[in-house]
Formats: C-alpha cells, sequence, structure tokens
C-alpha cells in the first residue's frame, strides 16, 4: 500500500511534456493577458466602455442639480430678485409722490404769491383812493372855510365901510352947518346940512 502511495506521488512531481508550458508560466501568461485586457491601454474617461455609465450619472447628477436649482437656489434668487423689484417699485412710488408734492408746494407758492401781489396792488389802490378822498374832504372842507372867512371879512369890511360913510356924513353935515353959520351968521342945525348934501348928491 505505501509503495502505491509513493507511484502516484512521483507521477504527480513528474515533469511536463514537452510543448507545454510550465504552471508558474502558466500563470504568468494568464497575470499578464489579463492586466492587458483591463487596462485596454488609455485614459479611463475617454474609454468607450465607460462611456454608458458615464452618462447615466451625468443624468443623474444634472436631475439632481436640476432639482437642488429649482427647488432650492433659483426660488431664493427669484425672492431676492422680487423684493429688490418691489423696493425698486416703492422707491419710484415714493419719488414720484415726492415729486408731486413738490409740484403742488410750487403752485400753492405761486398762487400765494399772485394771490399777495394781487392784494397789494388793491391795498395800493384804496390807499391811494382813500387818501384821495381824504385831501378832497379837507381841499373842501378848507374851501368852505375860506369862503366862510371871506364871506365874513366881506360883511366886516361892508359893515367898515358903511359906519366909514355915515361918519363922513356926519362930518360932512357938521363941517357943513358950521360953515353956513359963520358965513351967514345963522345958526344952521346938522339936520338941515345933512338934508342939504343929501339933497346935492340926489
Amino acid at each position: 500500500m505505501s509503495q502505491s502511495t509513493i507511484v502516484v506521488a512521483e507521477a504527480t512531481t513528474e515533469a511536463p511534456a514537452e510543448g507545454e508550458a510550465p504552471a508558474s508560466g502558466e500563470a504568468g501568461h494568464t497575470t499578464e493577458g489579463t492586466a492587458a485586457e483591463g487596462g485596454h491601454g488609455g485614459f479611463p474617461p475617454m474609454d468607450a466602455h465607460t462611456f454608458p455609465s458615464q452618462i447615466f450619472w451625468l443624468v443623474i447628477f444634472f436631475g439632481l442639480l436640476y432639482l437642488l436649482m429649482s427647488k432650492v437656489a433659483l426660488p431664493k434668487m427669484a425672492a431676492v430678485l422680487d423684493k429688490r423689484h418691489k423696493a425698486i417699485e416703492g422707491d419710484l412710488a415714493k419719488a414720484s409722490a415726492l415729486k408731486h408734492e413738490t409740484e403742488a408746494a410750487i403752485q400753492h407758492y405761486e398762487k400765494s404769491l399772485a394771490d399777495a401781489r394781487a392784494n397789494a396792488q388793491g391795498i395800493a389802490t384804496e390807499t391811494r383812493s382813500k387818501i384821495a378822498d381824504e385831501i378832497e374832504a379837507e381841499r373842501s372842507a378848507l374851501e368852505k372855510t375860506l369862503s366862510s372867512k371871506l364871506a365874513e371879512a366881506d360883511s366886516r369890511i361892508s359893515a367898515t365901510k358903511a359906519k366909514a360913510m355915515q361918519d363922513v356924513h356926519e362930518v360932512a353935515a357938521e363941517t357943513a352947518a358950521e360953515i353956513v353959520s359963520e358965513l351967514t351968521g345963522h345958526k344952521v342945525s346938522k339936520e338941515h346940512a345933512a338934508k342939504a348934501i343929501a339933497g346935492l348928491k340926489g
């Protein structure tokens, strides 16, 4: 039994036949062939055998990127843009309101200025008219005063003239009576002398 075991062992360890490659060589040849078949001699992303998987993951990543942008980034950007748009519209509305208020204030100022000028002209006209009326009233009062004083002076002059003429007549009558008395020797009264003088005048 031990002899049969030795024979089997020797048969197993016998050298390979001619034309057969050694075991180690076969293993090395197989390893080198596998390495050559796996490398294909190029850059992996540019290898045509990996294009389907690359396209698949590219679609996946682009889909995720699209979802991320459409659900997170774009709404935030839209909200920011809308907020800025509303702020700009609000600022424009405030500016327009301020412009309208400024124009209204300018129109009110111009109207007030025109009213003030019209009032000033009216006051000036009224003042001139009032002064003219006062001057006319003072002139009329002065003319009336002067007229009354002139009339009073005329009456005084007339009275004084009449009195003076009366005195002259009396003096003339007395003088005539004295002259006649001295010339004729007869005494003549002043009344007769006055009547004689009056008859001579008549």
